[in-house]
């Protein structure tokens, strides 16, 4: 057993996880000029996983956190500050749903489109 949960391997696996990835994969996004709507709808699925990841890394933290003898994690982990570091998971996933919302209305209303032309007496 560790004396902290900042000398966890998780706890860096979940900080790379919940900065380092996101951040990356909003830069790629933001400096590509044409992007497929696949590649899109991908990384929108993967934003939600992350903020989905990042929670179950807070909390099996949080419960660590309360079996350790360092009071550091203690006030970080268990008190109410806690509830700040899933902000981030939930800035993440909200995202990632926006991203995948919009690469299904993009989709949605170019089928209606295609619909439309190939049936123009039925289209509204």
């Amino acid at each position: 057993m560790s004396y902290s949960v900042f000398t966890e391997t998780r706890f860096w696996f979940m900080v790379a996880l919940s900065v380092v990835l996101p951040f990356g994969i909003y830069a790629m996004l933001m400096m590509k000029r044409a992007i497929s709507r696949t590649t899109v709808l991908l990384l929108g699925f993967l934003l939600v996983a992350i903020a989905g990841l990042d929670v179950y890394f807070l909390r099996s933290l949080s419960a660590l956190a309360a079996l350790t003898p360092s009071l550091a994690d203690d006030a970080l982990f268990i008190s109410e500050l806690s509830i700040a570091f899933y902000l981030l998971p939930a800035l993440f996933g909200g995202l990632g749903i926006n991203i995948i919302s919009h690469s299904l209305i993009g989709h949605l209303a170019e089928a209606q489109q295609r619909f439309n032309k190939e049936h123009p007496n039925r289209g509204y």
